[in-house]
């Protein structure tokens, strides 16, 4: 397969709308399939305030140019002629597996790859379920997607060195991104380095050690760290570093990784930070 040309993205959330949007400033033809109309309608929406916002700081010439590339659809049949699909839903095993079996029959190009923003899972446990393992990698978008550079590239043991390097191409050559490359482990490389920082700082806060806004400040202005693991919890959302936690913790059954009590009741009640207007600190 030459260059990627026509990408499709499944999700309009926080993740999924960034990959849409970085790709169709890129150029690329872009279809984004949501669950619903008034998902459909959310997600439409987020990319045109995104991108209103980069005309205006002149990162970007027509933000109606862009928005031109991007089809919203609401069946996931849209996808069959894409050349690359980027899974982007829900940081659940069970949903993606699903996901991956029924993107296989509908992709109908033998060479498309299909691809995971998973931060966590393991990309084998979505290649598998797919007739077409070697195609399948994980390609992991950091937030907020049209700002952060790094692109964390995952093949599992199955996945072709052709395909990570197609997904290579097109992460750094036509999207503008740096990649690296990671063991298809549980939360690869960066997640296995930040989450067990983040559920440390949760512990703390929960023994009463120190107070949320200390925690915070003391990694900003102690460590140079651009905002606190708290503050940083809250932008993540509190359910998917819920969910990369028991993640990691299934994969290597390590104590660092286990969710702390706090953070499960938080998720519990629906307090997941920045996205429900209260999580460590109120929006």
């Amino acid at each position: 397969m030459m260059g990627v040309e026509r990408i499709g993205v499944v999700g309009c959330g926080l993740m999924g709308g960034g990959i849409a949007e970085v790709s169709a400033r890129a150029g690329l033809d872009v279809v984004v399939v949501e669950s619903s109309p008034p998902a459909k309608e959310a997600g439409r929406a987020r990319l045109e305030k995104s991108l209103g916002r980069a005309e205006v700081e002149g990162k970007i010439d027509s933000a109606r140019d862009v928005l031109a590339r991007i089809r919203m659809e609401t069946s996931l049949e849209a996808l069959a002629d894409r050349e690359l699909v980027v899974e982007a839903i829900v940081e659940d095993e069970a949903a993606k597996t699903e996901l991956f079996a029924t993107l296989d029959e509908i992709v109908e190009s033998p060479e498309a790859i299909l691809a995971s923003n998973t931060s966590s899972i393991p990309i084998m446990k979505l290649g598998v379920v797919t007739s077409r393992p070697e195609k399948v990698i994980g390609i992991h978008f950091f937030n907020p997607v049209p700002v952060l550079p790094l692109v964390e590239l995952v093949p599992s043991l199955l996945t072709s060195p052709e395909v990570t390097e197609q997904a290579r191409a097109l992460v750094e050559g036509r999207l503008g991104k740096r990649a690296i490359d990671c063991q298809d482990r549980a939360g690869f490389v960066v997640n296995a380095l930040l989450v067990p920082f983040v559920l440390s700082a949760i512990r703390m806060l929960e023994s009463g050690f120190a107070t949320a806004e200390d925690i915070d400040r003391g990694l900003v202005l102690g460590a140079a760290h651009p905002q606190g693991p708290l503050a940083l919890a809250d932008l993540i959302g509190l359910d998917t570093t819920q969910a990369v936690a028991q993640s990691l913790y299934e994969e290597f059954k390590e104590p660092l990784y286990a969710a702390p009590p706090l953070l499960n009741r938080m998720v519990d009640a629906g307090l997941l930070g920045r996205k429900t207007g209260r999580g460590f600190y109120t929006y």
